[in-house]
């Protein structure tokens, strides 16, 4: 109940004042194996209208323990712009395509940003 609260009172709140509430939209990080997986799942987020942009970052290193081993790799970030709201929605969806066992996907909001740039996103992402 208090997540509908919470969009409830952010949506009037900009409604009211016209400015963009920090913490409306979310930045999500997704690791991918390889560049056509990285396009894959990309597409399938837009598809699915999760998301209203989606960079596809280039291959860089990555150091991390898996099963207790010291592991070294390359991978393909995604870096999704979405609503906070979809963030749950984004991340189920994600980890039902993905092939890591545990895939990241992590998400941080944005406090500010280009109020033209955030009204676009808001525009682009339907409401839940």
């Amino acid at each position: 109940m208090y997540p509908v609260l919470r969009s409830l009172a952010l949506q009037l709140h900009s409604a009211v004042t016209g400015s963009y509430v920090s913490g409306t939209h979310s930045i999500a990080f997704i690791n991918c194996l390889n560049e056509q997986i990285a396009k894959d799942i990309a597409r399938a987020i837009m598809d699915k209208k999760l998301a209203a942009y989606v960079n596809i970052l280039p291959k860089s290193s990555a150091l991390y323990f898996w099963k207790g081993e010291l592991e070294e790799s390359t991978e393909i970030l995604l870096l999704v712009k979405t609503r906070t709201s979809k963030i749950d929605e984004l991340s189920n969806y994600v980890r039902s395509i993905h092939p890591f066992e545990i895939p990241e996907i992590i998400s941080l909001p944005i406090d500010q940003g280009n109020p033209l740039y955030l009204k676009w996103i808001e525009e682009s992402v339907p409401r839940d």
